[in-house]
């Protein structure tokens, strides 16, 4: 009876590893703000290239620029709508090559003071929650061929701790 009761805890213990590999973490991803190295910059409709993104919690924005020109500043709601560049939320202008952590979901609202919001240098970006993926899904054959050899490890391991020799 002893034994049963063994073998029925590890195949429970590797229906646990078997669910816990279908879960997968998202790597964060770097977004080239208007789609290039230096594109923040009057005059690109960054509308239209957010709304071709999709943005994640975690996920990363890259702004090129002339800092001697323009900056990046997070700004509000409201002063995203009316081009206000006072009282903004963080200034993340440093050094024209400049990034920005997403990390919680909602709306964040970038603009460039000195007046080149008005020339359109502003963006509005949705951000939303990792949403969860089955890592069986294919992603490559690498990938596939690594999750399959875990599993069998797995299995291997599985049966020679319930079948007795």
């Amino acid at each position: 009876m002893e034994g049963l009761k063994s073998r029925v805890r590890w195949l429970m213990i590797l229906m646990v590893m078997i669910r816990v590999l279908h879960v997968e973490c998202r790597q964060p991803v770097l977004h080239r703000v208007g789609g290039g190295r230096l594109t923040w910059a009057p005059n690109i409709d960054f509308t239209e290239w957010s709304s071709q993104e999709n943005f994640y919690v975690g996920d990363w924005l890259y702004f090129g620029f002339d800092k001697h020109i323009y900056n990046v500043l997070e700004v509000n709601k409201t002063s995203y709508d009316n081009c206000i560049d006072k009282d903004f939320i963080y200034n993340v202008t440093r050094g024209g090559r400049d990034v920005f952590n997403l990390t919680e979901a909602n709306t964040y609202f970038f603009l460039s003071g000195r007046g080149y919001c008005f020339e359109g240098m502003k963006v509005a970006v949705q951000v939303r929650e990792i949403p969860p993926e089955p890592l069986l899904l294919n992603h490559g054959f690498q990938s596939y061929v690594y999750i399959h050899a875990i599993l069998l490890a797995m299995l291997a391991t599985a049966c020679a701790c319930i079948i007795p020799f």
